[in-house]
């Protein structure tokens, strides 16, 4: 691979397939050159991780309840013990509304993707076919050096 790429290639196949599986070297840096060429060819990046995403379509989509850490302390009332719920706007159609008139679109960076189920991966796979301004990178695994390949591919893999 080159020192320096352009990252056209990964743009090209992430326009063309909506949603890429890529395979990153564990001592970092490469993803934060394509997200830099991503951002600059017109996307607004959402850098998250999937520990802890739960019911991925509900989180992404949806308006969804979260309970706040408990910090050993019980709540007070009728309520239950574990704490009130708070409940949190769809993360991809607020910052979809957010978004600036020349943008491209909302580009999904997921991290530690390789804890994600087969259903989960099939999810994000389809998100760009419902919502054509959202594109879809996750990070499927390690690898010598940086490579991609469309995620329906990387589900029929693992």
């Amino acid at each position: 691979m080159a020192l320096i790429t352009t990252g056209n290639g990964l743009i090209r196949d992430l326009e063309k397939f909506g949603a890429l599986g890529v395979y990153v070297p564990l001592e970092g840096g490469y993803e934060g050159r394509y997200r830099r060429r991503l951002r600059a060819a017109g996307y607004i990046s959402l850098h998250i991780t999937a520990r802890g995403l739960g019911d991925v379509a509900a989180y992404l989509t949806r308006v969804h309840g979260v309970r706040p850490p408990h910090l050993g302390k019980k709540s007070t009332g009728s309520g239950a013990a574990v704490g009130e719920v708070h409940y949190l706007p769809p993360m991809i159609s607020s910052h979809l509304e957010q978004l600036p008139p020349k943008s491209k679109g909302l580009l999904l960076w997921i991290i530690e993707g390789h804890i994600l189920s087969d259903q989960e991966v099939e999810y994000l796979a389809n998100l760009p076919k419902l919502e054509p301004r959202v594109k879809v990178v996750i990070e499927r695994g390690g690898d010598r050096y940086f490579r991609w390949t469309p995620l329906e591919k990387t589900l029929l893999a693992s």
